[in-house]
């Protein structure tokens, strides 16, 4: 299609379904394909025709078609009026578009559950046995539930340089944040994320090479307390 990557021996489907957790899913996707270097492509699936959405699932739509432009995603895939099994759909983009990995959600309000069954994946592997398969956690994942295109999660500390945030993997002498890298596996540098806890609940930010991406993220209290 329009946005051609170099690498066509692999490609990724993302499956999203109505909610929050659709950006979040599309994202981690667009990592790993970038990754790789490799086309992406989103699908969602509905029973009901496209004309029939309610104004919260046509918003949700409306998203995710500008999410999959502004990150040049090759295909946004809309199944609607489907009458067919989940895994029919999936099957059926997986063999059109020559998928490789396939990547989906986990939760107990998503439709998308089901793949985590054990029969319903084993239907799957035995109809393209030559996909693997992500299973993603949609809610703010632990640290032994992270997708795996990171590799296991290291202590480290965020310090502060100018007016960035940057990672140390050692104890430095000056004020920290103290928390768990998580590191993209393939890549040279320190890309990944970084999780900590601030006030009894879990934050997460987004690194490229070894700082954080979005400051605004970090709070200043984090640090007056420690320096």
């Amino acid at each position: 299609m329009k946005y051609v990557k170099g690498r066509m021996d692999e490609s990724i489907l993302v499956c999203v379904y109505y909610g929050q957790n659709g950006e979040r899913l599309i994202r981690r996707g667009h990592k790993l394909a970038t990754l790789l270097d490799c086309p992406l492509y989103v699908l969602t699936v509905d029973s009901k025709p496209l004309d029939a959405f309610d104004a919260e699932k046509s918003g949700y739509i409306e998203q995710w078609q500008q999410l999959a432009d502004e990150l040049e995603i090759e295909k946004f895939i809309i199944k609607d009026n489907e009458k067919r099994p989940i895994h029919k759909v999936i099957t059926e983009i997986a063999m059109d578009f020559d998928i490789t990995q396939i990547i989906v959600g986990q939760s107990a309000q998503s439709r998308w559950e089901e793949i985590t069954k054990g029969s319903f994946l084993n239907v799957l592997l035995k109809e393209i046995p030559f996909v693997d398969f992500h299973i993603v956690s949609v809610k703010r994942p632990s640290e032994d539930e992270l997708i795996d295109i990171y590799e296991k999660g290291v202590r480290a500390y965020l310090v502060k340089e100018n007016e960035q945030y940057k990672v140390a993997f050692t104890c430095p002498k000056v004020g920290s944040l103290e928390g768990i890298f998580f590191k993209e596996i393939g890549t040279d540098f320190d890309n990944g994320i970084f999780k900590f806890n601030y006030n009894g609940k879990l934050h997460e930010v987004d690194m490229t090479e070894g700082f954080v991406n979005h400051t605004d993220i970090i709070p200043k209290e984090c640090f007056l307390s420690k320096e």
